[in-house]
């Protein structure tokens, strides 16, 4: 449940492939050399663009965001292995299941954003994209909550729950195609010790 303390970062989702992603997978992807300073937030916000149609330019979702890792986009999006960037590092922010507000905030004069930091309190009461930005002494106090996420980020945590998923399920998702034969230790255990 959002609190009004909640550090949020409102990102970009470009297509609706993505927020499919998002939800069935459970993580989003941010290229590392466009990346913001700070990752570890407590949620992410989801502006969708003109990619989709008539539901574009504004925020429908929000998620919890229960840790992040860094990996290559041909970790990410398998299907992808010979893309240009398929090499490039990007953060995998694994995330809760997705929320839809509700009323979502409009782009207003705004047509287009990367990334904004703001706060569970400016988000809940958001009409419009500006209604988002953090000003005055509050914005002081912003800065010095994701200077204080960044110091402590070794720290930052993940709390993923463990999936009890079937093998040939997770060869699917990790793009194996074939079976190996099962692994056996040549090792006895007095070797062990």
């Amino acid at each position: 449940m959002l609190k009004p303390t909640d550090l949020i970062l409102v990102c970009l989702l470009p297509s609706p492939r993505d927020l499919e992603i998002a939800r069935l997978l459970g993580w989003y992807r941010i290229p590392l050399r466009t990346a913001p300073k700070v990752v570890a937030v407590d949620y992410l916000a989801f502006y969708q663009t003109s990619a989709f149609g008539a539901r574009g330019g504004r925020i429908e979702y929000i998620s919890e965001v229960r840790g992040h890792e860094l990996t290559t986009r041909a970790e990410l999006l398998k299907d992808e292995a010979h893309h240009p960037r398929a090499k490039e590092e990007y953060y995998k922010i694994q995330i809760g299941g997705l929320e839809k507000l509700q009323e979502p905030v409009v782009a207003g004069k705004w047509k287009r954003i990367t990334f904004l930091y703001t706060t569970g309190e400016y988000l809940l009461k958001a009409k419009t994209l500006t209604d988002l930005v953090v000003a005055g002494d509050e914005r002081q106090v912003l800065w010095r909550s994701l200077r204080e996420r960044a110091e402590n980020e070794q720290l930052y945590k993940t709390d993923l729950p463990e999936a009890d998923v079937p093998p040939d399920v997770l060869m699917a998702l990790l793009g194996i195609k074939e079976t190996e034969e099962p692994y056996e230790s040549k090792v006895s255990e007095e070797d062990e010790w």
